[in-house]
């Protein structure tokens, strides 16, 4: 089979490697997929670069969600059978032809969802449910902030709170994704590249606060978001985006001090919460939580809660320009690439 290495931390040009390779044979307990197509994730970004810790070390085949058919299962597998398409976490290896994951990160679907929607419930919509749904409670009438919402985890936080009845402050970078957010149903959108989200989250709740901030920018927007929560407010971090944009360490530097330093006490007298989220973590520590969320989210999408947006389809032999679209923060819904 076809698999796409990396070979040298650095530029989407010089990265990456097409390799011959065998087919993996499912363990007990897992499931062989023929890859339809495999989704990216701003992690692969980091990856890419050598900035994700978790990341095998180089040659490393990396990609953390696939959809396609059930080739073959191990033993003691009874959830799917093959032949079946699915969409699946995988702990890397999801950027070749045919990938091995835990059965537990498998789910049926429907054959009128796309590649880009399927890819979409792994790793975003499950990291959108268990942040919003696993981490914290939403009630209707909740202040919530949600940071780079046209992003994929974004757009399912949106959909989401709206579901739950909350007030919804979304944020971009990006002049043409302003309208977009507005057609998602936001209640209001922040272009953080002319307009400061604390000032005008400040201006519009009258010093009263946000109640949830979900955040996957990272370094002053967490510092910043602390400040306009009110008592109870918690905010969600699960990426740190600013800290991608350079391999410096001096700017990598710079970006961890603007985090802020916190003691628990701070927390503890205004009644804060700071919430950090990993979903790999959550994959290999707590499976079944994984699968709870990957069902729930399935579920969502059934019911028309969530609506995965079908981003740009790449074909898997232009990788290099899929990783630069994705890095360019100009993506809306998600970025796959299809065999």
């Amino acid at each position: 089979m076809q698999a796409i290495y990396i070979v040298k931390h650095g530029s989407a040009d010089e990265a990456f490697e097409f390799r011959e390779t065998p087919k993996p044979v499912p363990k007990p307990g897992e499931v062989l997929v023929k890859v339809e197509g495999f989704g990216l994730n701003f992690a692969d970004v980091m990856a890419r670069k050598g900035m994700y810790k978790d990341a095998p070390p180089i040659p490393s085949l990396i990609g953390y969600d696939v959809c396609g058919t059930v080739e073959r299962v191990g033993s003691n597998v009874t959830d799917v059978t093959e032949g079946e398409r699915v969409t699946a976490m995988t702990r890397f290896g999801g950027y070749a032809e045919y990938a091995i994951t835990d059965a537990r990160a498998v789910s049926k679907i429907p054959d009128n969802i796309t590649a880009a929607e399927a890819t979409a419930l792994t790793t975003q919509y499950c990291t959108a449910y268990y942040c919003a749904a696993e981490m914290v409670n939403l009630f209707a009438g909740d202040k919530v902030v949600i940071h780079s919402a046209a992003g994929g985890v974004g757009a399912g936080l949106l959909q989401y709170a709206k579901h739950k009845g909350c007030v919804t402050f979304a944020t971009t970078g990006s002049d043409s994704k302003v309208e977009l957010l507005k057609q998602m149903g936001a209640d209001h959108v922040i272009n953080t590249s002319k307009v400061e989200f604390d000032d005008y989250i400040e201006e519009v709740t009258k010093d009263e606060g946000v109640d949830v901030i979900f955040d996957a920018v990272g370094a002053d927007f967490i510092r910043r978001g602390i400040k306009i929560l009110a008592p109870g407010g918690r905010i969600v971090c699960y990426g740190a985006a600013q800290m991608s944009d350079s391999n410096n360490v001096f700017f990598q530097l710079s970006k961890a001090i603007q985090f802020g330093i916190y003691h628990p006490a701070i927390f503890m007298m205004s009644s804060k919460s700071l919430i950090g989220v990993n979903m790999l973590k959550i994959a290999d520590g707590k499976p079944l939580v994984m699968k709870r969320c990957l069902d729930n989210v399935v579920r969502m999408v059934e019911e028309g809660i969530f609506k995965p947006q079908g981003g740009k389809i790449f074909k898997a032999t232009d990788i290099a320009e899929a990783h630069k679209y994705l890095e360019s923060r100009k993506s809306v819904g998600k970025v796959v690439c299809v065999w």
